[in-house]
């Protein structure tokens, strides 16, 4: 018995058939909603998990950013400090003393800026000295490398106040272990050296961040040569280039762009140290280690002027934003000429 098409289950024509009726016209469109929304989700999902993180670093940096802003512009002192809204205007009177170089507060924040200059030059330069040497050190195989890698990062994990307090009591003159070493065992001075009062603070506050930022240039720099192709180094070394002549052609050139983030990390990071030279030196820091971070909190908090110590920090911002910038527009040319 022959069955024709139209009369068994499934049969006829249908929208697959070749010869078929076309599809009715928005057939799909209902299918495409459910697909868009689940792309929309899937895609906003990231940007909802950081959301409250995102939310709380706003609150946390901008809005104090702004009272500041706002600080600066008022005559903000101890007569005021319990009502803020009752103190005077001051307009741009508190960035005129803070950059009147002629009078007191200008010169002394002229003299903190060129000390910060010099500390941070000085601190960042040996760091990243300090950081290239460990991590091509580190590169090789040798027996107890973790133990050494472990310990180079120990003053990095510490907490900074643990870490400078320790500092603070090894630089004692009279029961320091600095002075113990260097007077009643290596004879090096004929009487105890005072680390942390005159000239010789400026010393020990380059130590100590030292001490705190080197490991930190190592372990960025350590992990930037390990993207390094081992194949640039055996090539070279057939071409019967040495270890030194491999660090200057292949290691530093393949290390630029990781040293140009570095290093400016390490600028902003050391600039504005606030932490370690108030745990060093307490509120008031030497003249000689007079840093522009400690200088504006003693021009805030010691003599009770927030307005110039406001307009201290704003200009500090600016000087900062400024460099970043200039910095960035640089290592960029340079890239692309490159």
């Amino acid at each position: 018995m022959v069955v024709s098409a139209t009369s068994r289950p499934g049969g006829g024509r249908g929208s697959g058939d070749p010869g078929g009726p076309p599809p009715p016209a928005g057939g799909g469109r209902g299918r495409v909603t459910p697909r868009l929304w689940v792309r929309l989700r899937r895609l906003g999902l990231p940007y909802l998990l950081i959301l409250p993180a995102l939310v709380l670093e706003l609150l946390v940096h901008l809005i104090p950013m702004v009272i500041g802003i706002g600080m600066s512009f008022i005559k903000l002192t101890q007569l005021y400090i319990r009502n803020w809204s009752a103190a005077p205007s001051a307009g741009w009177s508190n960035y005129h003393l803070a950059v009147d170089f002629n009078a007191p507060v200008g010169r002394a924040l002229l003299h903190s800026f060129f000390v910060t200059i010099l500390f941070t030059v000085i601190t960042v330069a040996l760091s990243w000295f300090f950081g290239v040497a460990g991590a091509v050190l580190m590169q090789g195989e040798f027996r107890g490398r973790g133990v050494l890698r472990a310990l180079f990062l120990v003053p990095y994990a510490l907490p900074v106040y643990a870490g400078v307090i320790t500092w603070s009591f090894l630089l004692q003159r009279e029961s320091g272990l600095v002075n113990h070493v260097l007077v009643d065992q290596l004879h090096l001075f004929g009487d105890k050296p005072f680390w942390l009062i005159g000239s010789n603070s400026f010393i020990s506050i380059i130590v100590v961040s030292l001490w705190r930022w080197w490991p930190f240039a190592f372990l960025v720099l350590m992990a930037g040569l390990q993207n390094i192709p081992r194949d640039l180094y055996e090539a070279s070394a057939i071409d019967g280039a040495g270890w030194m002549r491999q660090l200057r052609s292949v290691t530093l050139p393949m290390l630029r762009p990781v040293n140009q983030v570095l290093v400016l990390v390490l600028f902003l990071w050391t600039f504005n140290d606030f932490n370690t030279p108030y745990v060093l030196f307490g509120k008031t820091a030497p003249q000689e280690a007079d840093l522009i971070s400690i200088h504006i909190y003693q021009s805030s908090f010691v003599t009770w002027n927030f307005g110039t110590g406001s307009a201290m920090s704003v200009l500090l911002l600016l000087f900062l934003l400024l460099v970043t910038a200039v910095y960035l527009v640089i290592t960029s040319r340079r890239r692309s000429d490159a």
